[in-house]
């Protein structure tokens, strides 16, 4: 039998070649240190782009693989001189509604932190060469970290605000457009002991959707200490705005190899659509931490034989790790 030895080489690199770009790049966390607080990202026409909490103004920073994020150039999108306004910019987000992007974010006065309010700017089809502009404040009282729930009867604005208890807790509405909301209801009060270490908590929600399912993820116990970690809700079916139509369970996920108060998370999906990805921060800080010192780290998210999301360990920094399918 005759073998063409250089054709079959060339096959085989082929084949070696395909299967490096299907898995992706590989990478080492973290993706941003300081100011990796309260990550977001999203992927889309062909970069990532990461969100983080840079307190003084709004920046994003894009690149076209998840290792090239960490020596990428932020570009700062928003400043703003309004008093009510000014300071404390908190867990940027963006998402694409009616056709345009949409970046949703909490700030206050220059003074921190009793006079947090939700804000959101408006964008254009482009999102890293249109401008924003300032739209609207989404709510009247004090609230932070707001992310955006897509189910079929429409669109919900998820964030953190104070119950009648007095607890921060995570509330849920219906949204009228983009920039306005419908009243709020309560989904999620801390109320378990996973989820008061050093203060009653629930904040950063963040939505995951996989094989029909549809999850909150939220941040449980105060961030100043190593027990802020992330707790799960599960859509049940029926009314969102219902806490009936929710159950709770957790912590989920927890400091881990040296990488503490693993929380405020995201989601983002591969560049070729086959695989979610859990963008969290964490901080060597032994106490937890608040601050700038929390870093930006992104893994793989699994899945159980029952179909629920299994989030792993946060690993080793400088792991090298594989990136992103379609890379």
């Amino acid at each position: 039998m005759f073998f063409n030895a250089p054709r079959i080489l060339g096959l085989v690199l082929t084949t070696l070649l395909s299967i490096q770009f299907a898995s992706g790049a590989t990478y080492q966390n973290p993706l941003k240190s300081p100011n990796g607080s309260d990550p977001f990202m999203v992927y889309n026409n062909g970069f990532y782009y990461l969100l983080t909490t840079t307190w003084t103004n709004i920046q994003i920073t894009r690149s076209t693989t998840l290792g090239g994020l960490k020596t990428a150039t932020p570009k700062v999108v928003w400043t703003d001189s309004t008093p009510s306004r000014s300071g404390n910019f908190w867990a940027p987000e963006v998402h694409f509604l009616d056709g345009r992007w949409y970046l949703y974010y909490s700030a206050g006065t220059q003074q921190c932190c009793d006079n947090q309010r939700s804000h959101v700017l408006q964008g254009g089809t482009d999102l890293w060469n249109e401008p924003f502009t300032y739209a609207a404040q989404m709510s009247n009282e004090w609230g932070i970290d707001s992310t955006v729930l897509t189910l079929p009867q429409g669109n919900y604005y998820v964030w953190s605000r104070f119950s009648n208890r007095s607890l921060q807790s995570i509330f849920i509405a219906q949204m009228n457009s983009p920039t306005s909301i419908g009243l709020p209801h309560l989904i999620s009060e801390p109320t378990n002991a996973w989820e008061t270490v050093g203060g009653a908590v629930n904040e950063g929600p963040a939505a995951l959707q996989h094989g029909g399912k549809t999850w909150l993820t939220f941040s449980a116990s105060y961030c100043w200490t190593a027990s802020y970690q992330l707790g799960l809700l599960t859509y049940n079916g029926g009314d969102p705005l219902q806490q009936s139509s929710w159950s709770k369970s957790g912590p989920v996920f927890s400091s881990a190899n040296g990488n503490l108060g693993t929380g405020h998370n995201g989601f983002f999906t591969s560049p070729d659509g086959t695989e979610i990805w859990n963008v969290y921060h964490a901080t060597k800080t032994p106490g937890g931490a608040c601050d700038g010192s929390r870093y930006t780290m992104a893994q793989r998210m699994n899945w159980n034989t029952n179909g629920s999301p299994n989030f792993g360990r946060a690993p080793n920094l400088m792991t090298t790790l594989q990136g992103p399918s379609g890379e």
